[in-house]
Parts: structure tokens; C-alpha cells; sequence
């Protein structure tokens, strides 16, 4: 979730409202911290009370938005971080609870490797310093879904440090051109998830589900450079793309909150220090628990975990058991191919813009569906990709539907793709042809063709009558193109195609005009 300081600028002035370490600031300057919050929930902004912002009338403030993001991630593990109870969502609530998760006395934590594999992967995909000493500390804090009243953490020493991610944001007066942006990360570290609390606000209660407590998580710590909510959406994005090719998360993420803020400052009320979570159903954020006072974690070592060790190939110690150790360098050569490598793949296999290799991979599914497409059909590269990212992408944000739920199969498009490459169809009416396959799942584009009677008419003496009789009904078109106007051929070969039904060659008929026309 995206951690929000808005900057209020006028008259000169540049306000700051920043969060520092649970604390706000306000003056001028330099932000100098970033706010935490979590995937369930989010903290805002703060507003303190400052004379020259109330002063202004509605609409006279020019908010300017300054986004730092900590990301919890849900690692992707059978088990949770420190005890052997089952991970698995929708279980029956309380059902996946050990004794150490419940925080019964005289239980102890035992690592999980998975988990610390899973961060050491996410690490290096970030370049981040991989600390080959990292420490686990205790953070209270006091909720009923919080058995032991403290989260293990890693808040001294976490397991990787400094590192950087790239990521491409559309520039706005130009959405085919990207411009590539770089987002510091501070820290990646692991730490375990709380339960669940279900407010009831009906009967005035509320349940606990601790299926969730002890779920090993990685916080993705990156510093406050980006600007707006589009960049943040993108770096989000490819941090997903990212932890989804390593199969170290789901990566199951949502960003909202920079307008609720702003609205909310544009009508004079005030930005609280809380915890929201985002309703999915509403569209937006709520409040879930108020942080208004100081937070003090009163963070402590973990007294019951030893340092974690990590090694590379030169410190790895003489006979150790691969089982017991975790080698730094082992994970770094069977890393898979990352999002920036198979984009790279696309443009230099099949001369793709760099634009089309963002959308066919921030698409869920459509770089699959396009490799199958290729994979089944003659037709060339930038054909496929015109019709995958067009024609085919667009009916389906017409329709808000899924790649996964279309109607129109990959080996479908690619038979279609085939008959207007072998030129046995004209190009409107393989659009037809597509606009039929989307509305009857199951026929074949050359059942369609067929049923339709769409296939190009190969009777040159009856286009040569088609061509003529177009130039003579349309004698002032004719006139327009020999004044000069080069787009009148192309209303010509327009009618033609029209009084043809679409079955007409357009290259073959602006040959046969031209012809006419010179005689």
C-alpha cells in the first residue's frame, strides 16, 4: 500500500506533511520520512493545523503528492514462519492454529528456510546487499488478534538492504512513449503476520481468526521518490510481476488513498493518523484503528532466535550440510527470468516497442495468450502483437472481462490471423470474423467465413465492373482526387469494399482504380 505526504504549494511556499517514525512534521524542507501501512490497511497523513492553508478558498491549493511505499507480502509457503501449522486460504476460521501461533507458554519459534530462502530470492531480484548477519527483534504492540502482544520482526539488522527498483510509467502527453523510473528500496525483512479481527457491527462484537497469525510476510520498505499515484501503481506493479516470476509471493495488491486526502484537506477537515484497510466492494478506503498518539513499540531482541547466518560460495564452511545452511550465491544462479528480461526477450525477438512489452506483461495472462498465438499462426510479429494488443485487448476492457475468461481462444485468433495473412480474407472482414468468434465461443474462423460467405472474391473482371461502376456513381470523388486530394483513393477503395461486402482485396482494388483512373 502506497504511503502518502502531500505537499501544499502557494504563494511561493512549499508546505511538507511528512510522517516521521510515527510521528508528523510540518515546515518547510525536504520530506524526511515515510509512513508505514499495511496490505490490509494503510495510514494517512496527518494534518496539523497551519494559518496560511486555511486562509485559501477551495481549489486555490495545488496539492503535490510525494509517494513512499511499505509493502507487506505474503510469502508463498506451505507453512507459516515460525511454527508448522498449514498456510491455506479459506480455511475454516481457527483451524490452522499451532500452540506457538495461539502464544501458548513454553513455545518456541523454529524458523522456516522457505521463508528465508523466499527473502534472500526477492533481495538480490531487487539488487539489494544481502546481510549474510541479520537479527530478529520483538515489536509489542497490543490487539486482540495478536496472541503474544508482539510481532517478530527485523527492525536493527534486516536480511537485505539498498537496493533499487525500475520500473516504466506512461508519459502522459505521449501514452506510447515510457519513461523509465528507479524507486529506492531501504530494506526487505521478515516478520510475521497477525490474525484476523471480523468487526460485527450488528450485534456490537467482534471475532478472532488467528488462521492468518504467524504468516510469514516480507516488508518491502521503499523510500518517498515517486510523485503521484500513477507511479506508484507501476512500481507496485512490477514489484507483483517481480515476486511472481521468483514464486516467492501471490502478490495480491491494492493502492488507494491520494484523492480520499486530498478531498478531505480541499474541505477543511482534518487528515487523522490511522490504520484503513481497503473495501473492495466500495471502492475505497476505511478506518479501522486510530493512531493519533505516539507509537511506542518498545522494540527488544527476539530472545529465542539466534542471528540468522547466510553464506556465499567463499564463506560457505568446509563439509556443512546443504540442508542446514542457505548459500547466497547457489540461490543467485537459479534465479528465473525476471519481468525487465523477458521484456527485453520481446523487443529483441519480435522488434516490440518497448510500450507493447509493458502492457503484454502487466496484462495478467496476455503474454501467454500472445506466445500461443504466435506459436499456432504464420502471420508475422507486429500483426499478432496489433491484434493481441488492440483488437483483442480492447473488446476485452469493453467487456471487463479477464484474459482467462475470454471467449475467443488463442488457437482461434491464430487460424483468423492465418486466413487474413494467406490473403483469403480482407482485413474488414477479419474484424467481422472476430466480432462473430467473440459472440459464438466454438465455431471456427473458417466455419464463420464459410457461413457468412466472407471469403475475397477472386473474380478480377467482376471487381474491374465493381471499381468502374464506383467511379462512375461517385464522379465527384473522382474529381477531388484529381484536384489533388491524395485521401479521395481511399474513399474510393472504401466503396468499393462496401459494395463488395467486405470480400474485396483493398490492395487489389486500389491497383485495378489506379489503372481506371490512368486510362
Amino acid at each position: 500500500m502506497a504511503a502518502l505526504m502531500l505537499r501544499f504549494c502557494c504563494a511561493g511556499r512549499r508546505w511538507t506533511l511528512s510522517c516521521v517514525d510515527g510521528a508528523f512534521r510540518q515546515g518547510r524542507g525536504p520530506l524526511t520520512g515515510s509512513m508505514s501501512s499495511r496490505i490490509r490497511g494503510q495510514r494517512s497523513v496527518a494534518q496539523h493545523s497551519f494559518t496560511t492553508a486555511q486562509k485559501l478558498k477551495k481549489g486555490e491549493r495545488e496539492w503535490a503528492a510525494v509517494v513512499g511505499l511499505e509493502i507487506h507480502a505474503q510469502i508463498s509457503s506451505n507453512s507459516k514462519l515460525f511454527s508448522g501449522s498449514q498456510v491455506h486460504f479459506a480455511a475454516p476460521p481457527n483451524s490452522l492454529v499451532s500452540f506457538f501461533d495461539a502464544s501458548l507458554p513454553g513455545t518456541l519459534p523454529v524458523l522456516n528456510r522457505r521463508c528465508v530462502e523466499a527473502a534472500v530470492m526477492t533481495g538480490l531480484a531487487l539488487n539489494c546487499h544481502i546481510n549474510k548477519k541479520s537479527l530478529f527483534d520483538r515489536k509489542h504492540y497490543f490487539y486482540a488478534d495478536l496472541p503474544a502482544g508482539y510481532q517478530i520482526t527485523q527492525q536493527r539488522l534486516p536480511i537485505a538492504v539498498n537496493g533499487s527498483l525500475a520500473y516504466g510509467v506512461c508519459i502522459r502527453s505521449q501514452h506510447s512513449q515510457v519513461a523509465n523510473k528507479t524507486v529506492r528500496i531501504k530494506q526487505i525483512q521478515l516478520e510475521q503476520d497477525s490474525g484476523k479481527s471480523l468487526h460485527d457491527d450488528l450485534r456490537a462484537q467482534t471475532l478472532i481468526d488467528l488462521n492468518r497469525a504467524g504468516v510469514g510476510l516480507l516488508e518491502v520498505v521503499l523510500e518517498p521518490d515517486m510523485s503521484c499515484g500513477e507511479e506508484a501503481a507501476m512500481a507496485v506493479r512490477e514489484l507483483q510481476l517481480i515476486l511472481q516470476a521468483l514464486g516467492t509471493s501471490q502478490a495480491n495488491m491494492a493502492d488507494y488513498e491520494i484523492q480520499r486526502q486530498i478531498n478531505e484537506l480541499e474541505s477543511g477537515g482534518e487528515i487523522l493518523n490511522e490504520t484503513r484497510s481497503f473495501d473492495y466492494k466500495l471502492g475505497c478506503t476505511v478506518s479501522m484503528r486510530d493512531k493519533e498518539g505516539k507509537q511506542d513499540y518498545r522494540f527488544m531482541p527476539e530472545p529465542n532466535l539466534p542471528p540468522l547466518l547466510l553464506f556465499d560460495s567463499e564463506s560457505l564452511p568446509a563439509g556443512a550440510d546443504p540442508q542446514q545452511v542457505i548459500n547466497i550465491d547457489q540461490l543467485r544462479e537459479h534465479l528465473p527470468e525476471l519481468p525487465s528480461q523477458t521484456r527485453e526477450k520481446l523487443m529483441l525477438q519480435y522488434g516490440l516497442r518497448p510500450e507493447y512489452s509493458f502492457t503484454l506483461l502487466n496484462e495478467v495472462g496476455l503474454l501467454e495468450f500472445f506466445h500461443n498465438v504466435m506459436k499456432d499462426t504464420k502471420a508475422k510479429p507486429h500483426t499478432v502483437t496489433n491484434w493481441v494488443l488492440n483488437r483483442f485487448l480492447g473488446s476485452l476492457k469493453q467487456h471487463s472481462l479477464a484474459v482467462s475468461e475470454s471467449p475467443v481462444t488463442p488457437s482461434a485468433l491464430a487460424e483468423l490471423l492465418d486466413l487474413l495473412d494467406g490473403r483469403a480474407i480482407s482485413s474488414s472482414a477479419a474484424k467481422q470474423v472476430f466480432q462473430l468468434l467473440w459472440r459464438s465461443p466454438g465455431k471456427t474462423p473458417a466455419q464463420i467465413v464459410s457461413e457468412q460467405k466472407l471469403e475475397l472474391l477472386q473474380d478480377r473482371e467482376a471487381l474491374e465492373q465493381l471499381c468502374r461502376a464506383t467511379l462512375e456513381g461517385h464522379a465527384h470523388v473522382v474529381m477531388d482526387l484529381k484536384k489533388g486530394n491524395p485521401r479521395a483513393i481511399n474513399k474510393l477503395i472504401g466503396l468499393v469494399c462496401k459494395a463488395a461486402l467486405n470480400r474485396a482485396d483493398p490492395t487489389l482494388i486500389k491497383e485495378i482504380l489506379e489503372r481506371q483512373l490512368s486510362s
